[in-house]
């Protein structure tokens, strides 16, 4: 009498791959491929430092030099005339903090909008990227990541600069639990925010995003004063809390400096809602992009 051996029941349990072996095998081809697109991302910033270094550098050098240097030093400006050297260090210990985030703003934006838009636009290299075996929305993150990591090495580079450019003295204290996390936290959103303009804009948007949206961000931003002393202006001091560079900035203050900030569970719950938030929009707009 013959039986049927092609039953299910009747085959060998042990020439079938474990149960969940195939979801690992993803994870881990997953993990691969976004280590590998950020090893990519890092080994083209190693290659073109020589035009990472002016970029990141130029722009807080001249804020210092101007502001911290030469206004106390001729007795006029900020800093300069009433007050002498204790204005002058005052206002420099003001802007170092605003500085250092400035500059994570800037690098953060940059380094995720300008070649997302070019990605996008010109070279469709993105085409490549989305090729990577990891849901699109990883391609994106990878990208957020990037951006973080070029904004942490912008901040140390441009945070000696605080202790050779200004004329008089900083007063700087060092709050290691806000800056380890503080800092992160301000590059992962530049960098959010990047990615949803580098997936908003196109490239003769470009004029505009630096135009009309950079630049107001940057000069209301409280780079070059603090959030408090905006008291005297109260409709502007309510007004500049839905830019994120305030947080940035403030943040800053709180693990640099002495100087009056914002509270820490204010700054802290801002930047976590604006990386959310950008994450959102930007993710959003990167899949429908590349989808369409």
């Amino acid at each position: 009498m013959s039986t049927d051996t092609n039953r299910t029941g009747d085959q060998p349990t042990g020439d079938r791959p474990p149960a969940g072996a195939d979801a690992r095998a993803a994870a881990a081809a997953g993990r691969a491929a976004f280590v590998a697109l950020l090893s990519r991302d890092l080994t083209v910033l190693r290659k073109s430092i020589k035009e990472f270094l002016p970029r990141t550098l130029l722009q807080p050098l001249l804020l210092m030099f101007v502001f911290t240097y030469v206004f106390p030093k001729i007795g006029q400006g900020v800093g300069g005339g009433q007050g002498g050297e204790a204005a002058a260090s005052a206002f420099a210990t003001v802007l170092v903090a605003g500085v250092v985030g400035l500059a994570i703003f800037f690098q953060g934006v940059q380094a995720v909008a300008l070649p997302l838009v070019q990605e996008f636009g010109y070279t469709k290299e993105i085409e490549d990227r989305v090729l990577a075996p990891i849901p699109v929305a990883l391609v994106a993150v990878e990208k957020v990541v990037a951006g973080a990591i070029q904004g942490l090495f912008a901040a140390t580079l441009v945070f000696p600069l605080a202790a050779v450019v200004p004329a008089g003295d900083v007063d700087l204290h060092l709050r290691l639990p806000e800056l380890l996390t503080l800092a992160p936290l301000a590059c992962l959103t530049a960098s959010a925010l990047g990615l949803s303009f580098g997936t908003f804009f196109d490239p003769r948007s470009v004029p505009v995003l630096f135009g009309v949206v950079i630049l107001p961000i940057t000069f209301l931003g409280c780079t070059y004063y603090s959030w408090s002393s905006l008291e005297a202006i109260r409709w502007l001091q309510i007004f500049v809390l839905v830019n994120p560079l305030v947080y940035i900035s403030e943040g800053f203050r709180a693990a640099l400096t002495d100087s009056p900030h914002m509270p820490l569970p204010a700054i802290y719950g801002a930047q976590l809602f604006f990386l959310a938030l950008f994450l959102r929009i930007g993710i959003r707009n990167f899949r429908r992009r590349v989808l369409s």
